[in-house]
Parts: C-alpha cells; sequence; structure tokens
C-alpha cells in the first residue's frame, strides 16, 4: 500500500487514511487491536494496511468500534464472520450496530444540506465506496468497563463521549499521550471549509449539545497528539485542541 497512507505515530501505533475514514491499527508482539474499519468499500485497503505491517486478518485481537456510522464499521462484519474477530464497542451503540435504529445523516438530510460547500461531492464519494450499504454486525459486544486499560493489544481506555452518536467512545492510550477520537474530534473533513481540530458540521450529530458536553471527556486527557476519524494526524495538546473546537463552535 501507499506509504502516504499509513503512518507510524507511536511505537505500535499507525493511523491509516482510508479513502475519507481513518483507522488506527495498535501491534503487540503477533496480537493487533484495530480501531474501526473505514467504509465497506475500504477492505482491501484495510487488509492491505495490516499486511504492510506484517499482520494477517487472523492477527486482530478484536475490533473497537468508536461508532456504528457505516463508514466506520465497513469490514466489521466481514472480520467477525470470517474470522471470528469480536467487534467491541460501547452498549448503548450495540443495537446501532445491529441496525435496530440508524442514527446517522440519510438522504433527506443531505438533499436539506446540498447546497453547503463540499456535500454533494462528498455525498457521491460515500455511495461510491458503499455508505448505502447494510453494514450491520450481527453479533457485537459491550465493552466490559470503561475508564480502564482493556486487555488488547496496546492497552486502549475506552471513554464514553455521546453526541456524535448515542454510544460514541474515544480510546486514549495514556502511555503514549495519544487520543483516538473517532468521530468526537476531527481534524477535517471535506465538508468543512476548517482545517484543524473541529467538531462535524452539525448536521452530522445526532445531539449537538451532547457533542459539545463531550469535549469535557477529551480536554481532560493529557496527551499531546489526536488521532481522529476524518482528516490528517494533529500533534499538540489534546486538551487544547477541544478548547480550539469548542471556540468554533461558540464564534459560528
Amino acid at each position: 500500500m501507499s506509504e502516504s497512507r499509513l503512518s507510524e505515530i507511536a511505537e505500535g501505533v499507525h493511523l491509516v487514511e482510508g479513502s475519507s475514514t481513518n483507522w488506527v491499527i495498535l501491534t503487540e508482539g503477533d496480537g493487533v487491536t484495530l480501531i474501526d474499519s473505514g467504509y465497506p468499500g475500504d477492505r482491501d485497503l484495510l487488509l492491505s494496511s495490516l499486511a504492510t505491517l506484517g499482520h494477517s486478518p487472523e492477527s486482530v485481537v478484536a475490533l473497537l468500534v468508536t461508532h456504528a456510522h457505516t463508514d466506520h464499521i465497513g469490514s466489521a462484519q466481514y472480520l467477525s464472520s470470517t474470522y471470528g474477530t469480536p467487534v467491541l464497542l460501547h452498549e448503548a451503540e450495540v443495537p446501532h450496530a445491529q441496525r435496530h435504529f440508524l442514527e446517522q445523516i440519510g438522504a433527506i438530510g443531505v438533499l436539506r444540506n446540498s447546497w453547503r460547500p463540499g456535500v454533494v461531492p462528498w455525498a457521491f464519494h460515500a455511495m461510491r465506496a458503499g455508505g448505502l450499504a447494510d453494514a450491520r454486525v450481527t453479533d457485537p459486544s459491550a465493552i466490559a468497563e470503561l475508564g480502564v486499560p482493556l486487555d488488547l493489544p496496546g492497552n486502549p481506555i475506552a471513554l464514553h463521549t455521546p453526541g456524535h452518536t448515542r454510544g460514541h467512545c474515544v480510546y486514549a492510550l495514556p502511555k503514549a499521550g495519544i487520543l483516538v477520537s473517532g468521530d468526537a474530534l476531527v481534524s477535517g473533513h471535506p465538508t468543512s471549509r476548517v482545517a484543524g481540530p473541529q467538531l462535524l458540521p452539525v448536521m452530522f450529530d445526532a445531539s449537538r449539545a451532547a457533542a459539545i458536553a463531550s469535549l469535557d471527556v477529551i480536554e481532560d486527557f493529557d496527551g499531546n497528539v489526536l488521532l481522529p476519524g476524518h482528516g490528517p494526524a494533529h500533534h499538540g495538546s489534546v486538551p487544547e485542541a477541544a478548547a480550539r473546537a469548542r471556540l468554533l463552535v461558540a464564534e459560528a
């Protein structure tokens, strides 16, 4: 795969930029923790990113999910049904992944916002990448305990950050000073004209008020690298990144 797609952020921590959505690979010995998996159309790139690091899909001990939007769980069911990979996420996000409900922008919402810069090209890309596919996960599991290191490669810590969806989680790597922020805090998006730490445009959030409140959780993490679900890695104070996002909201 192209080297520009995969970046080593710290020992055992790699950020992969998919077609529009990022995922993170945590390695420890022969084991891998995968955080998110991109669009359904990113599957070959996902498998290639593992192979580049010398790992097979069978090496993935677990797939941690920040939230169950199609562009983040595109290969979750494939990994689960083909390799028996456990798919873990917040308990409030389990029924979302099973598609008992769908908490993401739909066709009507896209049409209502089609006048906004970048929305139409983004929507066409999302469709080509499998954004309309049935990405449901039949047998996901709730993360057993939040706020403590998980017994997985990299020992990530799940922190509940609702707003983008009701069960959204970020994953902290305290020893490395890294926060995997999913869509709770991003550094760019095709529908945004702003670069750097920010919330996604409001049309993507289930609850904007909750998304803003969840910035408190991110501000409490004393780290210096942010690995977002969209946009490049952000190197700099994580609390300051969250504060900047809050300021952008206030100024909008």
